[in-house]
């Protein structure tokens, strides 16, 4: 006889979260008809008892009898007297799908080998992954988004997978648009790479990622030990705030080897920008560069050599992410290497543990990532 010891059916006290006017018995229902149509439990499998469930949801014993009589009907679980409660032997016939709701999917490098991670988790098998479809080749980031969003609506996946827009003047009212449909249809959301609100607001969202403000100390303090004596950072200006805890661990890896913290030292703007790089650099001494991302950092590369700068001799510049062309550069780019494997892998199961608990408090799952070590940096070659 097949059973499940699922014991994360949902955590104590369930019911007496987010949805308070919502009736205790439909909590429940939604509870377990998520964690049925996960694939958690498969055809036949029995269910946790009622004693167990009355536990687990801090009810009563009628509120749980209601809630399977509810999932009975709906044809998900068969009761069996003097056996227990069972899925139904078709409950587990159609496989779960969750939307990849990715605008910058083929254009940022990173979601690519992420969305592989969550392929090749051990987690994925009896999951599929819905990758969506544009509005049209021009359509911009925001627009697509929205339109993504209510693909995936009219679907009724059983989750999403959602990277937020970055730049763009409607950023931040398409995200929360997005969010508030896929909140309205109560489908799971995992936020990649970045959240939604600027530090210190949280969303009520999971969040995967990398370690930003790591990633960013430790590039830092690779620039400081090569022997950069000003050291400044370079950003897009509307970066998002994962760029910010960059910053901060910027920030921090100064202070920590005693140098001054210069607001001026932070620029935001163009790096194809010729006078702000030239005029940065004369006037604050900078001779190192840690650019925001491997993107920022190509074009300043490609700057700071029109302007007869050498690298690394007269200015060292770093990246973080770690694209593929990062060593294909004209000077070949140290960078901070995302495991964008381990993230895609940690974002599948975060997403079924949100739907095995829908009550838990939001949580940042961010991984740490590596120092790749090329010649832009100045370091001593292997």
């Amino acid at each position: 006889m097949a059973t499940v010891d699922d014991s994360s059916v949902a955590a104590t006290p369930a019911v007496t979260g987010e949805k308070r006017g919502q009736p205790k018995y439909l909590q429940i229902v939604e509870s377990l008809r998520a964690s049925i149509e996960a694939g958690r439990y498969r055809n036949g499998v029995r269910l946790p008892s009622e004693a167990e469930l009355v536990r687990r949801f801090n009810v009563s014993r009628m509120t749980v009898v209601k809630a399977m009589q509810h999932l009975q009907q709906a044809g998900l679980l068969t009761r069996r007297t003097g056996s227990g409660t069972y899925a139904s032997e078709n409950s587990g016939n159609q496989k779960p799908v969750f939307g990849l709701l990715i605008p910058d999917l083929g254009q940022t490098e990173i979601f690519e080998p992420i969305c592989k991670g969550m392929a090749a988790s051990p987690n994925a098998g009896g999951h599929s992954l819905s990758w969506g479809h544009s509005v049209a080749p021009s359509a911009n980031k925001e627009d697509e988004a929205e339109h993504l969003c209510q693909q995936y609506v009219d679907q009724r996946v059983s989750g999403v997978f959602f990277a937020p827009v970055e730049f763009g003047q409607r950023r931040d009212q398409v995200n929360r648009r997005v969010l508030k449909m896929l909140k309205s249809a109560r489908i799971p959301v995992v936020l990649l790479d970045k959240c939604v609100l600027d530090y210190p607001a949280r969303s009520d969202y999971d969040l995967v990622g990398l370690d930003n403000r790591r990633a960013g100390y430790l590039m830092t303090d690779h620039l400081i030990r090569q022997g950069a004596r000003q050291v400044g950072f370079l950003a897009i200006e509307g970066s998002a705030e994962t760029v910010d805890d960059r910053i901060v661990g910027y920030r921090e890896a100064c202070y920590a080897h005693g140098r001054e913290l210069d607001r001026r030292l932070v620029l935001r703007g163009d790096p194809g920008d010729a006078a702000l790089l030239s005029g940065a650099i004369a006037s604050h001494g900078i001779d190192a560069l840690l650019c925001a991302n491997d993107h920022t950092a190509a074009l300043a590369m490609r700057t700071l050599l029109g302007l007869g700068l050498r690298i690394p001799e007269d200015i060292r510049i770093v990246g973080i992410d770690d694209v593929r062309y990062a060593g294909l550069l004209p000077v070949p780019l140290t960078t901070f290497h995302q495991p964008c494997l381990d993230i895609g892998a940690a974002a599948l199961a975060a997403m079924l543990d949100r739907i095995a608990n829908p009550h838990l408090p939001a949580r940042s799952i961010l991984l740490n990532g590596s120092i790749v070590v090329r010649e832009s940096c100045g370091a001593p070659k292997a």
